[in-house]
């Protein structure tokens, strides 16, 4: 799982939160910590949560509706003031600011976009977008030059003149990013922003939320109900349930060890190809020096119990596949390096979708290489399948997949 972070590490840190509703929400916490159970009439929406935010990371909160996500982000600014905790941004205690200092990190550090676009009417799209400016007293000229770089960014050049009601949908949640990310703020708070668009639209906008993270490397807190938007967008993903975090986890590690059945129900119909990495799923293979000799190399596979290998260089690199049976056709002197045939590479960082045209365009494995090009593993034909429909123990050893 991921190495927990310091304080100085995480650009947001949230130490035992909890957003309690009712008549007496701290003697609901108060009685929680005591362990003297819970009282009537109250509602923990966030209960004693504790994670870590890196600089430049997307981290993805989830869950069904009710389970906290929503109250949690808007916590983190108080949007929602938090019944106790911690929540640390900048090295600052959020929960502790007077309100002028709320203000300002709310308007130069933070920036949220929601479901609902929030877009004046009577306003235009470059109005919209440099409304954020134009709040924080920065002159016409400078605001209006920024709005118009930052809808471009969002692919709105040449709509600066428009008004929210000539827009689409997908083009309302553009300004609103766009209206976001003017005032360059540090974290960018989603509060599952596309969840009402066409799913076509839902992707285009994913994907450009995808472009904008590689582009300008911000940090994203990024809500949703959806596994699949989950996954895709996450660096790390928060699973959450009755208030409280029930996984947390890379979309490779929620997908491959789900922690219960809540979280195996969610991934349940989740695509593998295109999250899990051929690294994670690559099956340890013998490797034997392309200077070893036919007789030498025999004795290897007899020793390991395999039918086959790959020949690697001085350095560890793969050079081809050979197997028993052409090993046993030769002379015992004949060196490997003569005898073996090429076998495809992939980096261990590609997907299993990136992986399966060159499984399946032959008969022998394909090599799995590190940042180096040093082997570090194969990958079959059977051994893809199975990491693909049911992911059964995929470290078994690749001999036992191809006998």
């Amino acid at each position: 799982m991921s190495k927990a972070l310091t304080a100085d590490e995480a650009i947001v840190s949230c130490r035992n939160l909890w957003k309690v509703y009712g008549p007496d929400p701290h003697r609901y916490v108060s009685a929680h910590n005591a362990g003297v159970g819970a009282l009537d009439g109250h509602t923990a929406a966030v209960r004693d949560l504790t994670f870590d935010v890196r600089p430049g990371e997307k981290l993805v909160v989830m869950g069904l509706s009710g389970s906290g996500k929503s109250t949690l982000i808007r916590c983190l600014t108080r949007l929602v003031e938090p019944t106790s905790g911690e929540v640390i941004i900048g090295g600052r205690d959020v929960t502790k600011m007077e309100p002028a200092e709320l203000r300002g990190l709310r308007r130069d550090e933070c920036s949220m976009v929601f479901q609902h676009f929030g877009l004046f009417g009577h306003r235009t799209v470059l109005q919209n977008a440099a409304y954020g400016l134009e709040i924080k007293g920065v002159s016409r000229k400078e605001r209006e030059q920024r709005a118009r770089d930052v809808l471009d960014t969002v692919g709105l050049s040449g709509w600066e003149n428009r008004y929210p009601s000539e827009l689409s949908g997908g083009m309302k949640q553009r300004v609103g990013l766009a209206r976001a990310l003017a005032s360059d703020p540090q974290i960018l708070f989603f509060d599952e922003p596309f969840s009402a668009l066409d799913p076509l639209i839902r992707r285009d906008l994913q994907d450009e939320l995808l472009r904008l993270a590689k582009d300008i490397k911000k940090t994203f807190i990024f809500i949703t109900h959806d596994m699949a938007e989950a996954l895709k967008l996450g660096d790390r993903i928060i699973i959450m349930k009755d208030g409280q975090i029930v996984q947390v986890g890379t979309p490779e590690e929620i997908l491959l060890h789900p922690v219960d059945d809540y979280v195996r129900r969610f991934t349940a119909d989740a695509s593998r190809a295109h999250i899990v990495r051929v690294g994670t799923v690559a099956s340890e293979s013998k490797s034997i020096s392309v200077e070893t000799s036919a007789f030498d190399a025999v004795k290897v596979l007899d020793d390991s119990g395999n039918d086959s290998a790959i020949i690697v260089d001085s350095h560890g690199r793969p050079l081809g596949y050979i197997n028993r049976s052409k090993l046993l056709s030769v002379g015992h002197n004949d060196p490997v390096g003569s005898l073996h045939v090429p076998v495809p590479i992939i980096s261990s960082d590609r997907t299993l979708h990136d992986a399966t045209n060159l499984v399946m365009d032959g008969n022998n494995p394909v090599a799995v290489i590190d940042s180096e090009g040093r082997l570090v593993g194969v990958v079959d034909t059977r051994l893809l399948l199975a990491a693909l429909v049911d992911l059964p123990d995929h470290r078994k050893e690749f001999a036992d997949l191809s006998r």
